[in-house]
């Protein structure tokens, strides 16, 4: 089950993130107090506070803001009695659409199922259907596995960096309309 994330979580994504960080799945610079993780949770802070954050564009030097819709994730209904088990945090992308920007489930959660459930949820969400971008970091120890989970989701691996992989879904898929049935039979 999903939820919208909210400035209330931070905590627990700060926990979430900071564990990534030490197993590789995030930036190293994340997992301990730093002047860059110290900036990266104010930015996050700031995306859950309002669902956008503030960048400067690297070609103009402008500042824009940017959307960053999120998600937390319940293996189960008890949403809201227990804390939740993992998030997914998107941001848009110049062009249009969505990059799945972050995500994170809890160790104790893994290996069960709830990486894929979690995954298919957050992209059965309008903003998951318009996600047209994953980067996936090399050195985690899940990397193989979220590959094959997004590959489900009809993204394919097109670029390797020194830390990367970006995954690319050519087509984003439709979101769904209410009134799309209507017409059918006309």
């Amino acid at each position: 089950m999903l939820r919208p994330a909210h400035i209330g979580h931070l905590g627990m994504l700060r926990s979430l993130i900071r564990d990534g960080a030490r197993e590789g799945s995030f930036q190293p610079e994340l997992a301990w107090d730093s002047a860059e993780s110290d900036r990266f949770f104010a930015e996050l802070k700031q995306a859950l506070k309002s669902g956008y954050f503030v960048v400067q564009d690297p070609e103009t030097g402008e500042m824009r803001t940017v959307a960053v819709p999120g998600y937390v994730y319940w293996p189960d209904e008890t949403a809201g009695a227990t804390p939740p088990a993992g998030f997914g945090l998107f941001r848009a992308v110049p062009g249009g659409g969505y990059e799945l920007w972050l995500a994170g489930l809890e160790g104790v959660a893994r290996g069960k199922g709830h990486g894929r459930a979690m995954l298919d949820a957050l992209f059965a969400t309008p903003t998951g259907r318009a996600t047209r971008f994953v980067r996936v970091r090399r050195a985690s120890h899940y990397a193989e596995a979220v590959a094959r989970l997004l590959s489900a989701h009809g993204f394919t691996a097109t670029r390797e960096t020194a830390s990367e992989t970006w995954f690319v879904r050519a087509m984003p898929q439709v979101p769904f309309r209410r009134d799309s049935g209507l017409t059918a039979g006309r």
